[in-house]
């Protein structure tokens, strides 16, 4: 875990914990092909040295691929209003959909042109039948002229959020080629299935949140699916998005740049106070960074701080 880890994760638990509920821990491992071996105890090592708790045992979505595929299937089955399938395959290759659509927002994301969507059946059935290297594509309203376009939601720092999914996110891959689901069909089944009711991650996911609240509510919308857990809610999460942390290079922290880790700070002597005082600190929760544990901000602790200031933070010369 990077300091830009830590300081989600101990919001996500003073949010938790200030409110009397529980903290599930869940290892994102369902692309195999990118686990680190021994990454899931990495983690649980520096929870635990942070003080930072959970409830009940781990749950890991390598282990629960039958799960997804139920749900996968269930859907499926499922139609839009305007008659297409919700769920449909995808023959383009990664040069096609490049070279048919424009960068969205700046941001590199690519919208998917609908090139697969308008297949007909019969060519449909024929390509699968041949054994085309396809991925999986969950489809969205208003390319076909439905009327609901907008996902809406309220977030705890960034407030009213609402986005058009035509036109800000398109029709999302939910299984890849190779076969594994895509991280934002098995996080927003995770979530209804766990009956997760309040979710803490950096704002990068903004737009995210809009997919994966379209995927929950095909999910809970039918009863059949109820009986895959106990645990699944009606209600919707409540979401708080946090401003990003800048490393001491200027980039956002991310494993791939080689951020900074906590096998790194605890080598070189930090404490696991320092270590929450630094994070207390980029939450707007202390003026200036100090030595303290988590449970010593419980009190204190709300999203007031960062709703004043949903500026990215920088480490600068922290580290």
């Amino acid at each position: 875990m990077h300091i830009g880890n830590v300081y989600a994760a101990l919001a996500a638990w003073l949010d938790s914990r200030a409110l009397g509920g529980s903290v599930r821990l869940r290892i994102e491992d369902i692309d195999t092909f990118r686990v680190v071996a021994d990454a899931d105890r990495w983690i649980m090592d520096d929870l635990n040295w942070l003080g930072l708790d959970w409830d009940g045992d781990a749950v890991y979505q390598s282990a629960r691929v039958d799960l997804y595929d139920e749900v996968f299937r269930s859907l499926g089955r499922q139609v839009l209003s305007s008659g297409g399938p919700l769920i449909y395959p995808c023959f383009c290759s990664r040069a096609d959909i490049r070279a048919a659509s424009a960068p969205n927002e700046g941001d590199g994301f690519l919208l998917y042109p609908g090139t697969c969507r308008s297949i007909d059946g019969e060519h449909r059935e024929r390509r699968l039948a041949a054994g085309d290297r396809h991925s999986w594509r969950i489809a969205v309203p208003g390319s076909d002229g439905d009327a609901d376009d907008s996902v809406v939601f309220d977030d705890e720092v960034f407030g009213s959020q609402r986005f058009s999914l035509s036109r800000e996110l398109g029709d999302v891959i939910v299984r890849r080629s190779d076969g594994v689901f895509a991280y934002q069909f098995a996080t927003a089944v995770d979530d209804w299935l766990m009956g997760v009711t309040r979710i803490v991650r950096g704002r990068d996911l903004l737009r995210s949140t809009a997919i994966q609240l379209w995927i929950r509510r095909h999910c809970a919308g039918h009863q059949q699916m109820d009986r895959l857990s106990s645990e699944s809610h009606a209600q919707e999460p409540v979401f708080a998005h946090l401003p990003l942390i800048d490393d001491t290079d200027g980039r956002r922290m991310a494993k791939r740049f080689g951020s900074v880790d906590m096998g790194e700070l605890r080598e070189a002597g930090r404490s696991p106070e320092e270590v929450i005082g630094i994070c207390a600190w980029l939450l707007g929760l202390l003026k200036q960074p100090q030595p303290l544990g988590a449970r010593d901000l419980l009190r204190s602790f709300s999203f007031d701080h960062l709703r004043g200031n949903r500026q990215d933070r920088s480490l600068e010369s922290l580290l």
